[in-house]
């Protein structure tokens, strides 16, 4: 299904309620699939896809009181979403209380209108809200975008680690800032 950005833009930054569970869904894995669809198989990204998204497992992760889902809707429609949690301390982040930014995502039809700024200030807001002292996340060495992005924030890549799509074993690199 294409979506369009409505014309002029208004965005709303939201916590996630668990009634958006459906859709959450829907934006994961369609931005899952245009982000990293043809860096594996078929077979790994439908492996990836059934075990990450779904209306019970978003349900799952919007009840989470440790895990904050952020939004950013375009009218009706989510154009972006990111996800803070505790998650456990990789090598490389020294930080004594950091926390990671699991997911942040923009759908393509949103690309470089703001919707990823939007989300990373939320996400940082909601870091230090928590008491944490540093953020990180793991961003796939291929998607120099999202690098560049991460880069202009004030991450540093500080490490690696692997991140299976399905079955296939890809690499992440590793990056975090300060709070």
């Amino acid at each position: 299904m294409m979506i369009h950005p409505t014309e002029p833009t208004s965005f709303d930054l939201r916590v996630a309620t668990i009634a958006q569970a459906a859709a959450l869904a829907d934006v994961m894995e369609r931005t899952f699939r245009a982000t990293f669809g043809d860096s594996t198989t078929d077979g790994h990204m439908a492996e990836h896809c059934r075990s990450s998204y779904g209306e019970a497992l978003q349900r799952a992760e919007i009840g989470d009181p440790d895990t904050t889902t952020l939004l950013v809707k375009d009218g009706d429609v989510i154009a972006g979403f990111a996800q803070v949690r505790p998650g456990n301390r990789p090598n490389g982040v020294t930080a004594s209380q950091p926390v990671e930014i699991h997911r942040i995502y923009v759908d393509v039809p949103w690309h470089g209108k703001g919707v990823a700024a939007m989300l990373m200030e939320a996400a940082l807001r909601d870091a230090v809200k928590r008491g944490a002292d540093g953020v990180w996340l793991g961003v796939w060495e291929d998607n120099a975008r999202a690098i560049r992005f991460y880069a202009k924030w004030g991450f540093v890549a500080v490490g690696e680690h692997i991140f299976h799509v399905g079955g296939d074993a890809q690499r992440d690199v590793l990056m975090s800032r300060a709070l």
